[in-house]
């Protein structure tokens, strides 16, 4: 299960320099670097000046695909920024077309099961944020939109957006309680509307707000490797995971943006057991958490369900 994880930030190295010298963009050999949220987003402006032709989106597409399946992923809700795209490119439908093409050959290629996220930056305007919706209602195999990106900008300025996302029947999910506190994650919980958190460790700076998203079971997106990488915990070892689940909230396991800090689903499992020496039980909880979480059908969630107890039962 992987539901917080963006599809600019899995691309390929070898597949982006592949796409950026056929575009005229230079893509440097060995990747790139970086600890802050500013070099975040120069990265994903690399990403972005690479992905062009309807071609290069469809490969993206498939290629998540292909990496998520050959690690044991079989279901995923995949993020992608389709109206920021579209905008740059000319052609607001194009890009997510694209997408869903590739994610429709990558799914029956690679036996996996694929759910699109268009996400809309807080830093972009309310006007953006409607031509996403738009996309949404117009294109199968979204599921949900939401705010992703630079906490500090208030989610406010959205909340008709969102109110309409839900009335159209479209799930909502923000990003919130990662670098700004609980107010984001409060905002986000009211005229938000999100169902879920992504990220959400902030959470723990109020203990009030920790027993109201127990209570209503709201599930967090949990990070680890990311958060790391990107400056909001110090360390792996001192990152918030098992306090969260010391306080009976509920937790899933995710990467956020796995190539840029080369670590896959898998290998967040792994760190995290390592880290915190759980056991393959709590691992099998985590992804069962994931599932429970989800967007998807009841039929799928009870497949699932069962293959994560075959593979605790294993010997």
């Amino acid at each position: 299960m992987h539901l917080h994880v963006h599809l600019e930030s899995t691309v390929r190295w070898g597949t982006l320099r592949e796409i950026g010298a056929a575009n005229g963009v230079d893509v440097p050999e060995d990747g790139v670097s970086f600890g802050s949220f500013a070099a975040f987003f120069a990265q994903n402006d690399l990403v972005r000046a690479c992905l062009r032709r309807p071609g290069d989106f469809r490969r993206v597409a498939y290629e998540f695909c292909e990496d998520e399946a050959a690690q044991g992923t079989r279901y995923a809700e995949v993020s992608f920024t389709a109206a920021g795209h579209g905008e740059r490119v000319g052609d607001l439908d194009m890009p997510l077309a694209a997408v869903l093409e590739g994610l429709e050959a990558g799914q029956e290629a690679f036996g996996i099961e694929c759910r699109l996220i268009l996400d809309h930056s807080r830093r972009r305007s309310v006007e953006r944020a409607w031509r996403t919706l738009d996309l949404a209602r117009r294109h199968d195999g979204v599921v949900a939109i939401g705010l992703a990106g630079d906490e500090s900008h208030p989610g406010d300025p959205f909340n008709e957006v969102f109110a309409a996302a839900h009335d159209a029947g479209l799930h909502v999910v923000h990003h919130a309680g990662e670098g700004e506190g609980p107010a984001s994650i409060r905002q986000a919980l009211g005229a938000g509307r999100t169902e879920r958190l992504g990220h959400g460790i902030r959470i723990l700076d109020d203990p009030d707000l920790v027993a109201e998203v127990r209570e209503r079971k709201i599930p967090l997106e949990v990070c680890p490797s990311s958060n790391v990488a990107l400056g909001f915990a110090p360390s792996l070892d001192d990152h918030p995971l098992p306090r969260l689940r010391d306080e009976g909230l509920m937790v899933t396991l995710n990467t956020d943006i796995p190539a840029l800090i080369d670590t896959p689903l898998a290998t967040e499992y792994a760190r995290v057991r390592d880290a915190f020496g759980y056991d393959d039980t709590v691992l099998a909880d985590l992804a069962h958490g994931g599932v429970d979480a989800s967007f998807a059908a009841a039929k799928t969630k009870t497949r699932l369900h069962e293959e994560i107890n075959r593979w605790l039962a294993a010997p």
